[in-house]
């Protein structure tokens, strides 16, 4: 099964993913799609506050993160890693529960990152927003390096996620029962 919709211009078909036995949702997947990412940064950046960096969690939101910054000229952005990578001279790290994975995970900003944050504004982007669970544990890595939190960005706001007030997004993107039917 499939839902259509248009993004940003780009028609797409989103297979539907059984969450449990009574609920699905469309899977979004941005990653490869360089039609759909240059245009979804595009609109995002028509929306955007002014900003001094833009960061996103690893991974589905760095394709999106970097053609923002390009088509910006931003010179830097920042990426929360799923891990501590060798070359990280210390971190931050904060703990979340995504909707779409299955254990509990954390996030890791390097130290050198949070000192250029440090008093500057800060954009938050991800690709979808559903349970605002992946928003919640960049927002609070953002504060830990002393960043001001100018906005929240995404492509697609999820179920509920389209009734917030505290993000900006593209499209929403309903939830489906497991027939299929919008929900």
């Amino acid at each position: 099964m499939y839902y259509e919709m248009t993004i940003a211009g780009c028609k797409r078909q989103l297979p539907l993913c059984k969450l449990s036995d009574d609920l699905m949702i469309g899977a979004f997947i941005i990653i490869g799609d360089q039609e759909l990412t240059v245009a979804c940064a595009r609109d995002l950046l028509k929306i955007a506050p002014e900003y001094d960096y833009l960061i996103t969690a690893e991974a589905k939101g760095m394709p999106l993160v970097h053609e923002m910054a390009r088509q910006h000229g931003d010179k830097k952005y920042m990426v929360a890693r799923k891990g501590v990578k060798l070359y990280m001279t210390g971190v931050f790290k904060t703990e979340v529960r995504s909707i779409t994975t299955d254990k509990l995970q954390t996030l890791y900003l390097d130290v050198a990152d949070a000192e250029l944050m440090k008093g500057k504004k800060i954009l938050i982007v991800d690709d979808v927003v559903t349970t605002g669970e992946s928003l919640y544990a960049l927002q609070e890595l953002v504060k830990q390096a002393g960043g001001e939190i100018c906005g929240n960005l995404c492509i697609l706001a999820e179920g509920k996620a389209g009734d917030r007030t505290d993000i900006k997004y593209l499209e929403r993107l309903p939830m489906f029962n497991s027939k299929g039917e919008v929900i």
